[in-house]
Order: C-alpha cells, then structure tokens, then sequence
C-alpha cells in the first residue's frame, strides 16, 4: 500500500474513532462545522482538546481553531477515501475493525474500574503490608572504583596509613558519577546495589571501610559515611500510585476471568 493511501487509511480510521467515541450528534447542538452536508459534533472537538490538555497543552481559542481544522481535514480526507473505495480495501477494513475493538475494550475496562473501584480500606491495607515489607536501614557510603585487586588493595593500604578518601577517589576513581564528589553516593537501602556491595556496606561500621570488594564493574573500596532509619512515605503520599497498581491488578483478574470463560481455539 503506498504512503498516501496509508495516510488515507489512518485518517478514516481516525474519523470513525472519533464518531464511535463521540456517539450520535445532539440536534439541538450547532455542530463545529458541515463539512459537505456532514456535521461535526461539538462533542467530537471537546473529546479531542480533551486528550490534547491530558498531554500537557493548555485550552485556548486558538488551539480549539487548531482541533476544528483538523476535525475538518480528517472528515474531507475521509469522505474522499470513502468516494474512491480505500473504506472497502482489505487491509483497511482491518485496522477499522481492530480500533473499535480497541475502543470497545478500552472503554469495558474504564467502565469496570469505574464499578469495582479500590476501597479505602484495601488501600490502607496495602500501603500497611508494603510499608512492612520495605522496613529497613538507609545508607550513606562512598567508594572508589578500579580496574584490578592490585590497585585497589595499594588504594586501602594508602587510606589505613591516613591518606584521605575523598581524595583518592577524585584520583583513580572509575566511577563519574561519584568521582568528582570524592566517591560519595547518595542515600540507598539494600537491594540498590550489587549483592557483594551490599554486604560489604551493611557489614561496615560508621566511618569504616572495607577491604576491596570485587564485582562486575571492577573492585571497589567502601566507607560507610551514616546510616539512619527507613522512613517510609505517608499514606496520603503514595496512595494514588498503589490505588492505580491495585486497579491495574483488578483488571488483569478481569482479563484472566473472561479468558476462562471464554472458548479461545
């Protein structure tokens, strides 16, 4: 299929979109525009400032002329592909029929959301139990990075005689991102690092460090700079992102439960 008949294609696709969302035109309403006897519905440009605004842009007169416009550029295009048949073209009686499946869907599961939604209760429930699972001590360390054991065990016996860390790390540190800070790291609780770090790091002391600690990134020599508690976010912090990742759990179920019933060959 060439580029203009796919441009064709999309573009019919598009209108039929935005006429099975939009739904039937309101007589009493004045259409944005007639379009070769052919209204467009207010409703279809509100739809679509509406997605517009969802993406970060703000409403205006000018980018409603903007929307009119294409509204308008899309049922001419459309009205032409239909005039010269491309509506009957296999590929493009295809990717109709999958994009009002596609809104079909969409709109079952917005709608589903919409009956099951998440209770207080559950979320309280959730943030408890993941506040629980994520108890745990936070760290401040530094470290210098190199390539071989050799260096890195000159580099701890320099800091044992009193050479100042931040400085060697400045020095021979392969790391950039904490090189030019004298190797220090931010904040980071178990599991940020690989497993070998990790448990050089928690078996350290404040102002300890440790002896060289090999990984794949090379060796490292790491000081403990502070450790402090935890603290977990506030329920009303997080409580928007674990009600989405409960809704988005109650939807998959939803899936997997019409799946089962269903006779899929």
């Amino acid at each position: 299929m060439s580029k203009t008949i796919k441009l064709v294609a999309i573009s019919f696709a598009s209108a039929l979109i935005f006429a099975l969302v939009a739904g039937q035109v309101n007589a009493e309403e004045k259409p944005v525009a007639v379009v070769n006897g052919v209204p467009i519905p207010q409703e279809r440009l509100e739809m679509r400032v509406k997605s517009i605004v969802a993406q970060g842009q703000t409403d205006s007169p000018q980018m409603r002329d903007s929307v009119r416009e294409e509204l308008i550029n899309i049922e001419l295009i459309s009205q032409e592909a239909v005039k010269n048949g491309v509506d009957k073209q296999t590929e493009v009686v295809g990717q109709i029929e999958f994009a009002k499946q596609s809104i079909l869907a969409s709109a079952y599961m917005q709608d589903f959301v919409k009956k099951n939604p998440v209770s207080e209760d559950a979320l309280k429930q959730e943030y408890e139990t993941i506040k629980l699972a994520n108890s745990s001590k936070e760290y401040k360390v530094s470290h210098i990075l190199v390539k071989e054991e050799a260096e890195a065990k000159s580099i701890a016996e320099k800091i044992k005689k009193g050479s100042k860390f931040d400085k060697l790390a400045k020095k021979h540190s392969l790391d950039p991102g904490s090189k030019e800070k004298g190797g220090e790291l931010d904040w980071s609780r178990p599991g940020t690092f690989v497993p070998s770090f990790d448990s050089a790091m928690m078996s350290l002391k404040k102002g300890e460090v440790s002896a060289p600690v090999k990984s794949d990134y090379g060796w490292h020599i790491i000081k403990l700079d502070d450790i402090r508690d935890f603290t977990f976010p506030d329920f009303q912090e997080v409580k928007s992102d674990i009600a989405q990742r409960m809704q988005q759990q109650t939807v998959m179920k939803a899936v997997e439960d019409i799946r089962k019933s269903a006779k899929i060959e």
